[in-house]
């Protein structure tokens, strides 16, 4: 893969950084990982992120008021607490005292979204929300970036990329699942494989139409095209876009042109769904 070579030297030092923090025993070395995972500050002293308070890259393109969900995290927090403070933020909003939001916001125009881990999330949060009634919050779609999923068969793309693409490799997919997954569980757990042998049928009647962004050199691509089938066999409309040349996380290096274009198609995605009645 041809990169730049700022790209390149950024990707080798974090890779070397995750494999000083991700330890062989499936915990993690925090105090080291926070020095090297800046926090980009919301408008005080709130999770909120306003285009005209804050540099945030994503808010501003989509020119959207965005909520971040500061949800517990594994391996010190196993599956589901994610999903379940996920979740607890939509009830939240549905129940807040609207003077408390921002000036313009609306909750009738709702969206999650997440990139790779959270895209798992925001389908799990979607999900479990398809069987609530909310009084205020409605969701217009779902965002998954490139979202992680997973299963215990290896896929033509997991065996073709393998170690060899930066951002992601199989063998750190493979620590994550473990490290994430309830005790005993398997890649087959339907928090991984939402489609697969051990998940309940899916219902697709509530679930919202669902942006799917796909990378060519992603190891996790195949397992993304069967998350996308499995919506569309639900009856939930889905947009696919894939970019050849994207790795896992390519998005945050906004040199790459293809960081444009995903925003360009997030905003677009929004405008459309919020044409529908």
């Amino acid at each position: 893969m041809s990169l730049p070579w700022k790209i390149k030297l950024m990707i080798s030092a974090y890779s070397r950084i995750r494999k000083a923090c991700f330890r062989p025993n499936f915990t993690i070395n925090r105090r080291l990982l926070r020095l090297f995972d800046p926090k980009t500050p919301p408008t005080p002293p709130s999770s909120l992120y306003r285009r005209r308070h804050c540099h945030w890259r994503v808010s501003n393109h989509i020119r959207s008021i965005v909520i971040s969900v500061n949800y517990r995290l594994a391996p010190e927090h196993r599956c589901p607490a994610q999903y379940d403070d996920g979740f607890d933020v939509v009830k939240f909003l549905d129940s807040v005292d609207p003077t408390r939001l921002p000036p313009g916001a609306d909750l009738g125009r709702c969206f999650i979204m997440g990139d790779s881990a959270g895209g798992n999330l925001g389908h799990h949060v979607v999900a479990r929300a398809g069987a609530c009634k909310f009084e205020r919050v409605r969701l217009r779609g779902l965002i998954a970036v490139q979202p992680f999923f997973g299963g215990e068969e290896r896929t033509e793309s997991e065996i073709r990329i393998g170690n060899g693409a930066p951002g992601l490799s199989v063998d750190r997919a493979d620590w994550f699942w473990k490290a994430f997954l309830p005790k005993g569980s398997n890649r087959n757990h339907p928090a991984a494989n939402v489609f697969g042998p051990n998940s309940a049928r899916f219902s697709g009647s509530k679930f919202p139409n669902t942006l799917v962004v796909i990378g060519g050199s992603d190891p996790l691509q195949d397992w993304q095209r069967k998350y996308c089938k499995g919506l569309e066999s639900a009856g939930v409309g889905v947009r696919l876009v894939e970019y050849p040349n994207a790795f896992h996380g390519s998005y945050v290096f906004e040199d790459l042109p293809e960081s444009s274009l995903m925003l360009d198609e997030i905003r677009d995605f929004m405008s459309q769904q919020l044409k529908v009645t």
